[in-house]
């Protein structure tokens, strides 16, 4: 929560005169940086942004990065890391009609983070993380019409299962046999019916 205030502060005292895309990219410069220093709300605010530019701009990477800048793009291998790194018991999950108000430390992230990082943690072992994620995968079919970001956590999942399978052991093809001289085989005759 205390990374949407400071985003809404940061946001505010942008001049109004400065086109939207530099806007976006200053913003998106400023939570990098937190990020990059080691604020994973930051990386959770910048991982949610680069998607949404995604979304917007039809899946084209290459205008997403000339939006938020050269080497900015938060691709899969910080989504990992970061993926990895939220600690399951902080991210606030309301519950239908729960009316509560998240704690201050709570993560309250979009519905595909969380899959994310329950996939991820659940795919390191963790059994909390495994039970949370069936559970949610189970209301998944429901969701995927109304929620344009939940391609982003099948692409994450994807991605995961193809970097961490093992490589295939190599078999050693075997050479040629040495070749028996056949037998002759007496002819088959048709069958008595």
């Amino acid at each position: 929560m205390r990374v949407d205030l400071l985003i809404a502060d940061w946001k505010a005292g942008l001049p109004p005169e400065v086109p939207e895309e530099e806007r976006e990219r200053q913003l998106y410069g400023q939570a990098w940086e937190a990020y990059q220093d080691g604020d994973h709300g930051f990386g959770l605010w910048c991982w949610h942004e680069c998607d949404r530019l995604t979304n917007n701009l039809g899946g084209n990477v290459r205008e997403v990065t000339r939006v938020l800048g050269s080497g900015r793009y938060f691709g899969f291998s910080h989504r990992k890391v970061l993926a990895l790194e939220v600690p399951i018991e902080k991210i606030y999950r309301p519950r239908k009609g729960d009316m509560s108000t998240p704690r201050p430390d709570a993560f309250v992230l979009p519905h595909y983070q969380v899959l994310c990082v329950y996939f991820a943690q659940a795919s390191s072992g963790d059994p909390k993380a495994k039970a949370l994620l069936e559970i949610a995968l189970g209301e998944l079919e429901d969701r995927r019409r109304a929620d344009p970001f939940l391609r982003h956590f099948e692409t994450f999942r994807d991605l995961w299962q193809r970097t961490s399978a093992a490589p295939s052991p190599v078999v050693p093809v075997p050479g040629p046999s040495p070749s028996r001289p056949r037998s002759p085989r007496a002819p088959r005759g048709r069958r008595a019916s």
